[in-house]
């Protein structure tokens, strides 16, 4: 597979877009280092070559960063994991805008309220950033927790959606 690679300008820092041949976004992310891109993907599911190119996935990025939240929603991604986590992504991709989770209440939404850790996982695990908001889930005390691209990042993220909600 050759997949293309892409990097913008947005408010929190350079973000940039991995997309395979049918424009479905493998990984993104608020960096642009292009190997670390490609290393959020496990080895078996790298692609065999990557060139620079244009990403239909980047005018979503445009759109959100100008206040259009919904823009990102139907970008097509592609994820490689198990069933549950793939259940965990596309539960991700429902959580509102502006009204973030709590790890807790991300397992309820998942049918394991038990399964914290495992909540906790799949956005740690969640490759095609943005795309898939893993920055709206937050801990139970509702503190931001971690965050693959840093935690300003996320505060950046979730003001935005407050804000324009």
């Amino acid at each position: 597979m050759t997949a293309l690679i892409q990097t913008i300008d947005t408010a929190d820092g350079p973000f940039t877009i991995l997309v395979d041949e049918h424009q479905r976004v493998l990984a993104s992310g608020w960096t642009a280092d292009h190997d670390e891109i490609v290393g959020r993907l496990a080895e078996k599911n790298r692609p065999a070559e990557v060139r620079d190119g244009t990403t239909d996935a980047a005018s979503a990025v445009r759109a959100y960063y100008d206040g259009d939240l919904s823009a990102i929603d139907d970008v097509p991604v592609r994820q490689f994991g198990t069933e549950m986590q793939r259940a965990g992504w596309d539960a991700l991709r429902r959580v509102t805008p502006g009204q973030p989770l709590t790890y807790t209440e991300f397992a309820v939404a998942l049918g394991s309220p038990s399964a914290v850790r495992a909540a906790a996982s799949i956005c740690a695990r969640n490759a095609p950033a943005l795309f898939v908001p893993c920055h709206r889930v937050l801990r139970g005390d509702g503190s931001m927790g971690g965050f693959a691209w840093g935690v300003d990042v996320k505060e950046s993220l979730l003001a935005r959606e407050r804000a324009a909600r």
